[in-house]
């Protein structure tokens, strides 16, 4: 009999938080924490717990048991030494605590099974939905919550968006938060689970599926204890919003290297690789690839046709740009006569009208406005790539307020192309803080507008086959 869900609500919207192992010391993982939730601005009540405390920590009363507290506490952050995690869990039961993240590590990833069982077995003598343990925990900048003992001044914080990143990792999960602060999409949740011994992906990705400041779920994956479960789940979130996954552990050495990091079962690559194809998860083959995917599927449209038209400003990025598409099973547009006939009566001569349209060295904003309208309505054109090099004489941040105008209109895919240095990436800042898609390459652009457009066939399919349209 499959076990009902834990409910993460408490966990991602606590209205009260104990901070177990709370400390005035800097050097402490508890200060850390502690200091983080000031840093976000959590507007809930707030909770320093330390056994040795007196006074206060870092301005709060401190209290030397959570059984101390008064309050009905709805999150306890626990990072104190593993061996006396089980007891500080034992009494958080007592205390009536509605969910807990474990933070410490020293448990069945570096041999201590038995420790790690004792864990679980305080858990579920109280149904106490706990992440962790040897996990980041969570981070909602919506809800104002930040358990991560990651100083605030090494890591960039993303804003606020669409994008949920689940990490069995928390070495990748850190990274990866890193990373997208910087390539222009906001998060709505992060969850590091760590060895998973109460709260699993299954249980995360329940939660997300229904969750509705998700839109997008990318997520590192190195095992799954529950498969029929997971598969179960995993069909129910695809058809809602996509998922972008990448595996840990697809070698056979890579697969020892997971057991010995999160004690997770591993398990054959290709029975997940089958799994994942065939219930509509988008694979990434590296952290680019669940960046790249990740914001095209936070911004853009589904859509299920694979005519895609390039723009350009430089004919041999063009060039690069047709070779990409049809590396990664794409086509070029072919425009419509009535498209031909409309560009060719706004385009100087030196501009030949014709699929990929490359409108010269020293074109506007103007001519790139002029392009992308006409073919934004060509009704041959599924999705649209531009190549705008800005290192050209026309190209600065007017054409970049035109790549804006179109690339978030919701009418087709859009997605740009832009390599450069200091000046072109201040115009990719621009863009993508505004939600259009920016890459570096038209191999990358490609090769995430095939993975947008797979999906969205799957889902299609999968909409035809139950009655209903597409809701993109």
């Amino acid at each position: 009999m499959a076990r009902k869900y834990a409910n993460l609500n408490p966990m991602l919207q606590p209205k009260s938080v104990a901070i177990i192992g709370a400390s005035a010391n800097p050097d402490k993982v508890g200060h850390v924490i502690m200091q983080n939730y000031l840093n976000v601005g959590y507007s809930g009540r707030l909770y320093p717990v330390n056994i040795k405390a007196e006074g206060k920590i870092l301005g709060y009363k401190a209290y030397k048991s959570v059984l101390d507290i008064k309050d009905r506490i709805d999150l306890a952050v626990i990072a104190v030494p593993a061996q006396i995690v089980p007891a500080v869990l034992e009494e958080c039961g007592k205390a009536k605590v509605r969910s807990a993240v474990v933070v410490s590590g020293g448990f069945a990833e570096v041999g201590e099974t038995a420790l790690q069982d004792k864990l679980e077995e305080v858990a579920r003598k109280y149904d106490l939905p706990v992440l962790g343990p040897n996990c980041l925990g969570v981070m909602d900048l919506k809800s104002r919550i930040d358990t991560l003992f990651l100083p605030t001044f090494k890591i960039d914080k993303p804003q606020i968006g669409g994008v949920s990143f689940v990490s069995q990792s928390g070495a990748v999960g850190s990274t990866v938060l890193d990373l997208i602060s910087h390539e222009g999409f906001g998060l709505a949740k992060f969850i590091s689970y760590g060895n998973a011994v109460v709260v699993d992906e299954v249980d995360i990705l329940n939660y997300l599926a229904d969750d509705p400041d998700t839109k997008v779920i990318i997520f590192y994956l190195e095992g799954v204890k529950r498969g029929r479960e997971f598969i179960n789940v995993a069909r129910k979130v695809t058809l809602k919003k996509p998922i972008v996954i990448i595996k840990g552990g697809t070698t056979e050495e890579g697969s020892k290297a997971v057991h010995s990091h999160t004690a997770s079962l591993a398990g054959s690559f290709e029975a997940y690789r089958a799994v994942f194809r065939q219930f509509g998860f988008t694979e990434a083959d590296d952290l680019d690839d669940l960046l790249y995917f990740g914001k095209i599927f936070d911004t853009q449209p589904l859509t299920t046709g694979k005519r895609v038209a390039i723009i350009t400003n430089g004919g041999g990025a063009g060039v690069l740009a047709t070779d990409a598409l049809y590396n990664n099973g794409l086509k070029l547009a072919e425009m419509s006569k009535a498209s031909e006939s409309a560009l060719k009566k706004v385009m100087p001569s030196i501009v030949n009208v014709r699929m990929p349209l490359d409108l010269a060295g020293d074109a506007d904003d103007k001519r790139f406005g002029a392009a992308i309208e006409t073919i934004a309505n060509d009704p041959n054109v599924d999705a649209i790539m531009v190549l705008a090099l800005f290192q050209t004489p026309g190209a600065d941040s007017r054409v970049a307020a035109q790549l804006i105008k179109y690339g978030t209109s919701g009418k087709k895919p859009l997605v740009v192309v832009s390599p450069g240095g200091n000046y072109t990436e201040a115009h990719k800042n621009m863009m993508e803080s505004s939600g259009v898609p920016v890459y570096g390459s038209p191999s990358s652009a490609a090769k995430s507008l095939a993975a947008l457009i797979s999906y969205s066939i799957y889902r299609e399919k999968a909409a035809h086959g139950n009655g209903n349209k597409i809701d993109g």
